[in-house]
């Protein structure tokens, strides 16, 4: 597939595409300064705050990607009732993400990282979370709302980032009424164990996340990651997998067909969010019927316009247009 075709996908053809992400939405809170002492206080910098900045983090970077590329997108999480689920709400709407299966809850706070940032500096972070898993009142809830939304998507992405949205039994309903109604289902995967995403379309590890599954870890070299996904891909009954290989750009290994796609040259500023990107553009492209291996060139370009910027971001259709260019 050419340039003009993906060109013409982004341009035309996304619009026509409905994604279901269903995962572990999180808010991003940035405080930029700048650092010119030490505090009398106690020896550490003080970073004098000149700019704060708050942005869709996890799933809901992922629907965040995608709503803004122009695709019609639905979020399914558990968020907090404080006033950071409030952020949370008020940014997805903004952006035009349907909400209506956000549940919030008295019972865990909404998963926020504050980060403290001079110049390009990342000094601190600050972790809001509670890792349990959702209850099982409260995930009878949700897998209702999932069974009542994928008849009408055209793919599912499981965002999981270990916060306790993913777990086994919603996983594999997804991945079940996936293939029952001849939908998509991508995985962004978290942990040594994979067993919960058994029988998804595709998982889209990183390098790190695919070595902590294996027994033997591998280098960033194309032969090792194409025999070790082969394994994965029969261990776990998948159709693919697409490796994030940072300054190697990412492969797709499909079946029998296998793409190491370079990753484009320029500055890397912050590879936060970067996964998210790759998952919602990938998914995207197959979502509107495009091949496996011109969808990850779609998600690869797009994910380096997203590192050569400060924090998480979301890159817009206007950005990649210019990109694919």
């Amino acid at each position: 597939m050419n340039h003009e075709t993906l060109k013409n996908f982004i341009e035309n053809d996304v619009t026509k595409c409905r994604v279901l992400v269903v995962g572990d939405a999180m808010l991003d809170k940035y405080y930029f300064g700048e650092v010119n002492r030490i505090s009398p206080e106690a020896p550490v910098p003080i970073n004098r705050v000149t700019k704060i900045k708050e942005t869709l983090g996890g799933a809901a970077n992922v629907a965040h990607n995608l709503s803004l590329l122009g695709c019609h997108t639905s979020l399914i999480a558990q968020i907090g009732t404080e006033n950071h689920g409030d952020t949370l709400i008020e940014k997805l709407i903004s952006r035009g993400v349907d909400i209506l299966g956000v549940m919030r809850t008295n019972e865990k706070p909404t998963t926020t990282k504050i980060r403290i940032i001079s110049g390009h500096q990342q000094m601190l972070r600050l972790d809001f979370e509670d890792s349990k898993e959702i209850s099982d009142e409260d995930a009878e809830k949700l897998l209702l709302n999932i069974s009542a939304q994928i008849k009408n998507v055209d793919a599912v992405i499981i965002s999981d980032y270990g916060k306790g949205i993913c777990t086994e039994k919603i996983c594999q309903t997804i991945i079940q009424k996936c293939h029952e109604q001849n939908k998509i289902v991508t995985v962004d995967p978290k942990g040594d164990d994979w067993t919960k995403y058994s029988g998804a379309n595709f998982i889209t590890p990183n390098l790190k996340e695919l070595n902590d599954i294996l027994p033997k870890k591998i280098s960033n070299d194309d032969s090792e990651i194409e025999k070790a996904a082969r394994g994965v891909i029969e261990k776990f009954n998948l159709s693919g997998l697409i490796v994030t290989r940072s300054a190697k750009g990412l492969s797709v290994i499909d079946g029998g067909k296998i793409s190491h796609i370079p990753a484009k040259t320029q500055e890397v500023f912050d590879v936060s969010g970067a996964g998210d990107t790759v998952i919602s553009v990938f998914t995207l492209g197959l979502a509107g019927k495009i091949d496996a291996a011109a969808a990850a060139y779609l998600a690869n370009t797009a994910a380096g316009v997203v590192v050569s910027k400060v924090g998480t971001y979301a890159v817009s259709r206007a950005e990649l247009l210019t990109a694919l260019n």
